[in-house]
């Protein structure tokens, strides 16, 4: 009898596979290291806390390069199913990599940041840190629970680097009106998952797909509230309409590296999500989510760029509010072949598409940001009217701006956004979604105006306005460009070179990634 039960004891127990979860695990292990050590360090040597922030990132990344062999799964059942609560494959490893050099580049632009603007040096980069671990835990989740578990670590740090400039008004209003409409889309997809539970027994995605398949007709109607239920939360990450109200007021109130890591980061968080959760967990109601992402896309895309269109420079409106909408707009393009997916569309193929879309959207946005970044620290109010002759200021920064925003509008010599496009348009194509399509081929249109302009803007001369506004002290500073800000604007171009160059094997990868 004591034998048998030793054995039993011993067959629940598992090892943990170190390597699987070391991308991730060394993120947190890192924000921990930058808490502790922001205790004893003295005011003066706050900047070892941003060194030991990119070193953590780059660890976490480099931790990436022994999952290229296969998958790993880990914290798996010992019975039934085996299945696993945390698998890393090639759609992991993608997506990890996106969030981690995500990260990486939102460090190296708040090093001035935080200097400059005096934010707590301690607590930014422990939130920071603890935010990119979250999002790295969340393209491995495979089960409900830590699908959300991921998605809330993730977010709640954001929620405070939103609000940490202390006594400025706009940053306490954007983060208050971020956690208030976060926190009701969370409370909405819990209730979704208990939906799901319900209906299936079960929260791992595989069981639930397996469950779903052949729900008892009396719960259809439960199951089917909890599917619709449950995407609410991931689709409030992505700004998708009418979800994303809260975009341009939080990008506008934040840090303007806070402001990037949210566009991309808490974008890919979003996407991943909702990839996971159609995909590989609710098959079965393809024919609910699927016209629902559609509808999503068609109206997020449309919003987005139509009222990027008021944030005209002749206005003289913000260029981060101008970057707050196109980011929306450019999420209703990234849930196209989601939206495909549903329609009998290669899941795969879909999810490839997207993925590589979101890599591209990733490097040119949050390159973007740097050079506002930039502009910014002679150019607090960040107006599309303060990037007018910056050709003549600074030739490095308005080509490279120039290059991101033609990334963007999917012009040459942007390759790579030219061909994330016709790759997510030929999806909605060979789905059946001919009028979709037809509304991306409009609103593509629609960016080409402003995302041209801006472009034209940079090699215009100075009016006699800006020209006189500028003092001599702006003018020191302009002509010095910090370290680590190019360092994080030639990275975030290079990997748009590089992606331009060989766009076809990031589709090939991608599209083998999550099926």
């Amino acid at each position: 009898m004591v034998l048998l039960a030793d054995s039993t004891a011993v067959s629940l127990v598992q090892s943990v596979d170190w390597i699987a979860v070391a991308p991730p695990l060394i993120a947190a292990v890192a924000a921990l290291a930058v808490l502790v050590a922001d205790l004893f360090l003295p005011a003066e040597r706050k900047n070892v806390l941003g060194g030991i922030t990119v070193g953590g990132l780059v660890l976490a990344g480099l931790a990436l390069l022994p999952l290229r062999s296969g998958t790993r799964s880990t914290f798996c059942l010992t019975g039934g199913s085996h299945t696993c609560s945390y698998e890393a494959d090639h759609f992991t490893l993608i997506l990890q990599f996106l969030v981690l050099g995500g990260a990486l580049l939102t460090a190296l632009l708040s090093a001035t940041t935080v200097r400059e603007q005096e934010l707590p040096a301690g607590e930014y980069w422990f939130l920071l840190l603890s935010s990119a671990a979250g999002a790295a835990l969340l393209p491995a989740s495979r089960d409900l629970a830590t699908l959300v578990v991921a998605l809330e670590v993730a977010s709640l740090p954001a929620f405070a680097l939103v609000g940490l400039r202390r006594g400025d008004r706009r940053s306490s209003e954007a983060a208050l009106k971020f956690f208030l409409s976060s926190v009701t889309a969370t409370a909405v997809t819990l209730l979704g998952v208990s939906f799901v539970y319900a209906a299936t027994g079960t929260l791992h995605l595989t069981d639930v797909a397996h469950s779903l398949a052949a729900v008892d007709p009396r719960l259809a109607v439960l199951a089917r509230t909890g599917v619709v239920l449950t995407l609410v939360g991931f689709a409030f990450k992505t700004a998708a309409v009418p979800f994303h109200f809260w975009v341009p007021d939080a990008y506008a109130g934040a840090p303007l590296p806070v402001a990037g890591y949210l566009s991309v980061v808490g974008k890919a968080v979003g996407f991943t999500g909702i990839a996971l959760v159609t995909v590989v967990a609710f098959p079965s109601y393809s024919d609910v989510w699927g016209p629902a992402l559609a509808v999503l896309a068609a109206l997020t895309m449309t919003v987005g760029n139509v009222a990027a269109l008021r944030q005209r420079p002749d206005r003289r409106l913000s260029a981060v509010r101008l970057l707050a909408w196109s980011s929306v707009g450019q999420a209703g393009y990234l849930l196209v072949p989601l939206a495909a997916a549903g329609y009998g569309n290669e899941p795969g193929r879909a999810v490839g598409s997207t993925v590589a879309y979101a890599l591209m959207y990733a490097a040119v946005n949050l390159g973007a940001f740097a050079v506002a970044v930039l502009v910014g620290r002679t150019a607090p109010r960040h107006r599309v009217d303060d990037y007018r002759g910056l050709y003549a200021r600074s030739p490095f920064a308005a080509l490279t701006l120039a290059f991101f925003l033609l990334c963007l509008a999917g012009l040459p010599p942007g390759v790579i956004g030219l061909f994330a496009k016709v790759t997510v348009f030929s999806a909605a194509v060979d789905a059946g979604l001919g009028w979709l399509a037809a509304v991306m081929a409009v609103n593509v249109v629609i960016a080409l105006y402003y995302y041209l302009q801006w472009t034209a803007f940079l090699f215009r001369p100075a009016g006699e306005t800006a020209a006189t506004a500028e003092t001599a002290e702006a003018a020191v500073a302009k002509a010095s460009v910090p370290r680590s800000l190019a360092a994080a604007i030639g990275l975030a171009a290079a990997a748009g070179i590089v992606l331009s160059g060989a766009p076809q094997l990031v589709l090939r990868y991608a599209s083998a990634a999550l099926l």
